[in-house]
């Protein structure tokens, strides 16, 4: 066939024929069938499915790489088959390679079907299922409980899928939440990484209510990232509570046994995550009803505990009267004890002011000042007495002093003279008498030098008849003497 192939297109290479679809499709399959006519493949079976006539379809999945094939196992064929075609074991089957010409599809057509050992799939998945179930992942006493009415809902799915889109879908005519969608691969290579990212990610939002994990159908190995034990931590891991939903109704994964929910679709996610519109109202005039009819209950029993009160209540009258001669009694009683309390404050008060009069500044002031004014008398008339008694005796010795003077012979008298007039000369008083002045320091000792003070110190200055107290301003250097 593949000649004959050939030969036609070399006939016809001077004018390019067009084929139609159905002529390359049939071609294909001849060539298929010619070169592949009976030959074994190995694998995990998965997408198990019979029709109503009898056939059986299935998908043959590599465990060493990413492939898979289709496999058709007619009804005839089907009836000679012992083994079992299970999702997850691993056979061998017998056929030929052929492809489905109204479909363009190829596939294998299975004559025989042996079976091969358990799958390297089913026995990964079982492996990971009995780690995590040890370590009590999958009780379902650590499941969390939904929120009622989650506002910010986070779906960890493909941007492009249809998952999402059925999410969205059904979550707009359910009730009106945000949706946050954390894009990530949901199949091939890195698709685990990037759903722990993605799960990461979506964490960030503080407002976070819910995360949706989610992914459309397809084979065993375009879903196996949802049963890698990392991706399983990261559901269990996730600080909000996880509705997971993976392919359909049939397809099991771990996420979705870690998650606190498992759904059978992304759409059934989305269906348990968000409530519906009809039925939170629904439920809240339900409320409203039993509220109603609680509160009239409790209106309708305090009233008849308000009436039986009553019933009990004396009359108001021989009431009150009680209290206002009670109270009187204790007016009468409040008054007496204030006048009383205020008559000892008053008493107080008045020992207060005469002690205060006693010790009052101006008083002590006035006594101070009449003890002053009887010593500076005292003072007075001593320093009084005392200059008399000097003067006399300065009188008397200036008398005696003149008689012994009249006594001495001439030149002791000259020679006294001349030494008292030379004393007097010397005397600072003399000095003084002349016009100088003594200055003294802060010590009082006589300033010789101007370095002896400083500028701002206190000094005295003695002068003939009386003494100065100054300030030093300045320090300069002596004056040159006038010619």
């Amino acid at each position: 066939m593949a000649e004959g192939w050939g030969r036609r297109s070399r006939r016809r290479a001077d004018a390019p024929r067009v084929y139609r679809v159905a002529e390359v499709n049939r071609a294909a399959r001849e060539c298929l069938e010619n070169e592949f006519r009976a030959f074994w493949v190995e694998g995990e079976i998965s997408q198990v499915t019979r029709s109503a006539a009898g056939h059986a379809f299935f998908t043959l999945s590599d465990e060493r790489e990413q492939a898979r094939l289709d496999v058709t196992v007619f009804a005839t064929d089907l009836r000679r088959v012992r083994t079992q075609l299970l999702r997850g074991a691993r056979v061998r089957v017998l056929g030929r390679l052929t492809v489905w010409e109204k479909a363009g599809r190829f596939q294998m057509q299975g004559r025989q079907v042996l079976a091969a050992g358990a799958g390297d799939l089913q026995a990964q998945f079982e492996a990971i299922h009995k780690r995590l179930a040890a370590e009590g992942l999958l009780r379902p006493e650590r499941k969390r409980a939904l929120p009622r009415l989650p506002r910010t809902v986070g779906v960890v799915t493909s941007v492009g899928s249809a998952a999402l889109r059925d999410i969205v879908r059904v979550a707009q005519a359910r009730c009106p939440v945000r949706i946050v969608v954390s894009d990530c691969r949901v199949s091939g290579r890195d698709a685990e990484r990037s759903i722990v990212a993605a799960l990461e990610r979506v964490q960030r939002l503080p407002e976070l209510d819910l995360v949706i994990l989610g992914r459309g159908g397809g084979s065993a190995e375009e879903l196996w990232a949802f049963n890698a034990e990392d991706v399983a931590r990261a559901v269990a891991a996730c600080r909000v509570p996880v509705v997971c939903g993976v392919g359909h109704e049939t397809d099991v994964s771990i996420a979705e046994l870690v998650a606190d929910r498992r759904a059978s679709t992304p759409s059934n996610a989305a269906e348990i995550a968000i409530p519906e519109r009809e039925a939170l109202a629904a439920e809240l005039d339900h409320h409203l009803y039993r509220l109603q009819r609680a509160m009239v209950g409790r209106f309708d029993h305090e009233r008849l505990h308000l009436r039986e009160l009553e019933a009990r209540l004396p009359d108001p009258r021989l009431v009150l009267g009680r209290f206002r001669r009670a109270v009187v009694e204790h007016e009468g009683r409040a008054v007496r004890a204030l006048r009383i309390r205020l008559k000892a404050h008053r008493a107080r008060l008045r020992d207060l002011d005469r002690r205060l009069l006693a010790t009052h500044p101006q008083r002590r002031l006035a006594a101070d000042r009449s003890r002053l004014a009887l010593l500076e008398e005292r003072l007075r008339q001593a320093a009084t007495a005392r200059l008399k008694a000097a003067d006399v005796r300065l009188r008397r010795g200036a008398d005696r002093l003149r008689e012994r003077g009249r006594e001495l012979p001439v030149a002791p008298r000259a020679r006294l003279a001349q030494l008292a007039a030379r004393l007097r000369a010397l005397s600072p008083l003399e000095v003084l008498e002349r016009g100088y002045a003594i200055a003294f320091g802060p010590e009082g000792s006589a300033l010789r030098r101007a370095a002896s003070v400083a500028p701002g110190e206190r000094i005295r200055v003695r002068l003939h008849d009386g003494e100065l107290v100054a300030r030093v301003e300045a320090i300069g250097p002596a004056p040159e003497p006038e010619p």
